[in-house]
């Protein structure tokens, strides 16, 4: 095997014993590859080991490597902050967003989304953490958001997106999560029909499973360390 998929073999260890710890399946956790900056090479490792859900964060990096590698056997998900001059290729190319926290954003991936392609599947960003460096909405703001975006008929909404601060902290990893879970609770008693919760990375996808993440994202587990 190679380092990739030997990686990649670790960290699905690591999410079916996570998994197991919360008396959950790992059947119910989706492992995204966070293949920002490394190589079309490198992604094709990752394919032969298994691996056909990849995100990326850079959109002109991105649909070169897309336009390169295709998408009827990949699932590419986006997952960096959106400039609204970049929605049409998103919108193009994708078929996940997770890093919607404007209504603005929203309506125009909605508008530039191909007639034929089936509703790009999206996620509400939401800073649990406060921080100013970081995208997302504040939260309380989200359910707006939702109501906006469910009346946007090339958009599906999904779920809810974090990236709180980085901490060895796992009782403060595990409140942020759970803060996550808490309000996209609020939203299916709301009446929404949600099932992801896109959080949890290399270092802390231990404690966003036990709170309840459908979907981690690794990169540097799976990639090794690279200049970002």
């Amino acid at each position: 095997m190679t380092t990739i998929a030997l990686n990649r073999q670790a960290v699905l260890g690591r999410i079916e014993r996570a998994a197991r710890e919360s008396g959950r399946s790992a059947s119910e956790i989706a492992l995204l590859a966070v293949s920002k900056t490394v190589t079309a090479s490198y992604i094709e490792e990752a394919l032969r080991a298994g691996q056909t859900a990849f995100g990326e964060s850079y959109v002109q990096e991105a649909v070169k490597k897309i336009t390169l590698l295709g998408s009827d056997a990949l699932d590419w998900h986006f997952i960096g902050p959106i400039q609204s001059n970049k929605t049409r290729a998103i919108a193009e190319h994708f078929q996940w967003v997770h890093t919607i926290d404007r209504d603005k954003v929203a309506a125009r991936l909605s508008a530039a989304r191909p007639r034929g392609l089936p509703p790009l599947n999206v996620c509400i960003q939401v800073n649990v953490s406060g921080e100013a460096s970081k995208s997302g909405v504040t939260p309380g703001s989200e359910r707006a958001l939702a109501e906006a975006i469910s009346g946007l008929p090339a958009l599906r909404l999904r779920g809810l997106m974090t990236i709180p601060e980085p901490t060895e902290d796992v009782g403060l990893q595990r409140r942020r999560y759970s803060r996550l879970r808490e309000l996209r609770d609020g939203l299916v008693r709301a009446g929404y029909a949600l099932d992801t919760l896109s959080m949890g990375m290399s270092d802390d996808l231990e404690a966003a499973i036990a709170e309840g993440a459908t979907i981690v994202r690794v990169g540097t587990a799976i990639f090794g360390h690279r200049e970002i």
